[in-house]
């Protein structure tokens, strides 16, 4: 294939060696840019029509992220990944929220892992300049770009939509999909409520590509623990001068969501000041920007969230009643993961197949056993807590299939039941009972832990609990506590 026709990536670090090893893994495929600096790569994307940028995170002077930030601001089309030596959950999302980051690659990556990331990310960029060059033809050929955005619209509601959202024939999320499915037409306000981390953010998602905007743009923002001029500042945008450091005027999501859907999650968290500007916008669609004196409209879809009953809040004082109301026109109710036993098995087989794609690490899946213990957790944290616990269990593992001996203990030491295990398993103080039968109780969940945990190997689980074997197989026997099928017992 002739050199030009390759797509240009950028790789931004300012370790030689490790640019040299990026070239390395991405030379066949991709037209190799190197920059050992933040000024050096600016300087590259102005002279290059760059595809994918690849930065690493630590670098003297601008971070990857800050560059990473002022590539997307001015050009928003270009792919962005960084690579991070850092694996905090809280680091990540920090990056993916400030940059509009694609993806992370954690440090040490393997070149396979790097050219597939680097593979997906050029597709990604192929298929925004389709949809954009689509969306243009609407404008030109009526009837024949009518016909290609519906064929857009079914491909997006087939990749994004609501069959994205795994669950079982039988799940209590399934009436709540229906009623999803129902509303999703209808351009107005729902409100989704329900725990963190149950999927609200996907649901807006689907919603919105399950709507007559789906080829317009879905912006989400979660208003907790943001302060009322940040949060003004990215729902309303800013005017030149208005903020110090601020030198050009900044558009808001309210604009940039215009005729597509703005998601804000968290709204039970709303001050006083938010809640009037909200309920403004609710109602006329109208807003100012921060040191703007002009008054904008928008045509965004609004759907929004909450952790908490709002009704409860009104009641209490805390939340407008009329912005309940405003905001409230159909309502979505989304179940615990703890109420959803029969998805667990089927999110977790996802989870981590996509975690073994994303740190390229080969799994066949999880087996039986684990999954039973899975199942039988409550998931106070829901979905992320299960998506971390299976990360976990991927980076353990030293073999294809995750086995319960990877399960963290104090999932393995909770006491398994029809409607998932007790959360505060290990709270002696939440128990019932004499003093006896709560140390009957933590002593069989440890002996269940620690069976599990070594594979029911009985000569290392009594050497670890300072056990005879024979003292130890009449524990076992007392208790009940006997070996899953998957596991023959160890001499």
């Amino acid at each position: 294939m002739p050199a030009r026709s390759l797509p240009t990536i950028l790789v931004v670090d300012d370790e030689p060696h490790s640019v040299a090893s990026m070239r390395m893994a991405l030379e066949d495929d991709f037209a190799v840019l190197e920059a050992r600096s933040a000024d050096e790569a600016w300087r590259l994307m102005e002279e290059h029509w760059v595809q994918v940028v690849i930065s690493d995170q630590r670098m003297p002077g601008r971070s990857g992220i800050e560059l990473l930030t002022e590539i997307r601001d001015r050009w928003p089309e270009t792919v962005r990944i960084i690579v991070t030596g850092y694996t905090e959950t809280g680091d990540m999302i920090d990056a993916i929220n400030e940059a509009g980051i694609y993806q992370f690659i954690t440090k040490p990556w393997h070149p396979d892992q790097l050219l597939m990331a680097a593979r997906n990310a050029a597709r990604l960029f192929e298929l925004a300049r389709d949809h954009e060059r689509m969306t243009l033809e609407m404008h030109y050929l009526s009837s024949t770009a009518n016909a290609k955005l519906e064929d857009r619209r079914r491909l997006l509601q087939e990749g994004l939509g609501f069959d994205k959202i795994l669950r079982g024939p039988n799940s209590s999320l399934n009436p709540v999909i229906a009623l999803a499915r129902q509303y999703a037409s209808f351009d107005v306000p729902v409100l989704i409520t329900g725990e963190a981390g149950t999927g609200k953010t996907d649901l807006a998602r689907a919603m919105h590509y399950g709507s007559l905007r789906a080829d317009r743009p879905f912006y989400e923002l979660n208003c907790a623990g943001l302060g009322d001029d940040v949060l003004a500042a990215e729902l309303f945008g800013i005017r030149k001068g208005a903020i110090p450091g601020v030198p050009a005027t900044r558009i808001g999501l309210l604009q940039k969501a215009d005729r597509g859907t703005l998601f804000l999650n968290g709204v039970d968290t709303l001050s006083p000041a938010m809640q009037m500007a909200l309920l403004r916008l609710a109602r006329e669609g109208a807003f100012q920007p921060v040191g703007g004196h002009e008054t904008l409209s928008s045509g965004a879809r609004l759907l929004v969230g909450a952790h908490r009953d709002l009704r409860d809040l009104v009641g209490d004082g805390a939340f407008r009643g009329d912005l309940y109301f405003a905001l409230a026109v159909t309502e979505l109710q989304l179940p615990p993961l703890r109420a959803r036993p029969g998805d667990i098995s089927r999110l977790a087989e996802r989870f981590v197949h996509d975690a073994a794609a994303r740190h390229g690490k080969p799994v066949r899946g999880i087996s039986a056993a684990a999954l039973e213990f899975l199942e039988h957790y409550d998931w106070p944290g829901n979905l992320p807590e299960l998506a971390n616990e299976v990360v976990r269990m991927l980076i353990l593992a030293q073999g294809v299939t995750l086995g319960p001996e990877l399960i963290s203990r104090h999932i393995l030491q909770s006491e398994p039941g029809d409607d998932g295990a007790d959360r505060r398993a290990m709270d002696l103080g939440t128990m019932d009972g004499t003093l006896k039968d709560r140390v009957e109780m933590m002593e069989m969940r440890i002996l269940r832990e620690t069976m599990t945990r070594l594979k029911w190997n009985k000569s290392r689980a009594a050497g670890e609990l300072g056990l005879s074997r024979v003292g130890l197989r009449a524990k076992l026997d007392r208790y009940g506590i006997e070996p899953h099928a998957a596991y023959a017992e160890e001499g």
